[in-house]
Parts: C-alpha cells; sequence; structure tokens
C-alpha cells in the first residue's frame, strides 16, 4: 500500500481540479445571478410603509418601478440602491 502525501501526483492533480472547479461556480454565481422583482406587498413589508406612501414614492419618481398590465414590480437592486443612497450616518 502507498501512502500519498501532498506531493503525489494524484494528489495534486485532484486539488488542481477542484479549483478549476470552485472557481467555475464562483464565475457562474458572478454573473448569471438573476436579478429579482419584488411586488408592492414585498416592498410594504420589507419597508414597513404603507401602499399609500409607495405610490407616492412611484408618482414623485422616487422609486423606479416595472408597470405589466397593472401589475407594478420593483428590482430589489433599486430598493438596495434607494436605501443605500438615503443612509444617513450619525
Amino acid at each position: 500500500m502507498e501512502i500519498r502525501d501532498y506531493k503525489s501526483e494524484d494528489i495534486i492533480f485532484f486539488f488542481k481540479n477542484l479549483d478549476e472547479i470552485l472557481n467555475s461556480v464562483k464565475e457562474a454565481l458572478k454573473n448569471d445571478f438573476p436579478e429579482r422583482y419584488l411586488t408592492n406587498n414585498d416592498i410594504v413589508n420589507m419597508l414597513h410603509i404603507s401602499l399609500r406612501t409607495l405610490q407616492d414614492w412611484r408618482d414623485n419618481g422616487r422609486i423606479s418601478y416595472i408597470q405589466i398590465s397593472g401589475k407594478v414590480l420593483y428590482k430589489e437592486s433599486d430598493i438596495r440602491n434607494l436605501l443605500e443612497d438615503n443612509y444617513n450616518e450619525r
């Protein structure tokens, strides 16, 4: 029975392949992560605001949205940006 250590060719080959797979997965997650869309109720519950306040924000151009056949959707990234842009440190 042969004892294999970190210098063995098959161990080196194994870890090299493992690194390539890990890099491929990282790249796939970074580039192909789908945009998530939120509904009115999602935003109201997330931000603890009323539907009327959310409508005012839309009407005043404070928040971006998509409207398809009466259904209103918001990009999650737009909501994050809105929160970050209005963040005030003490």
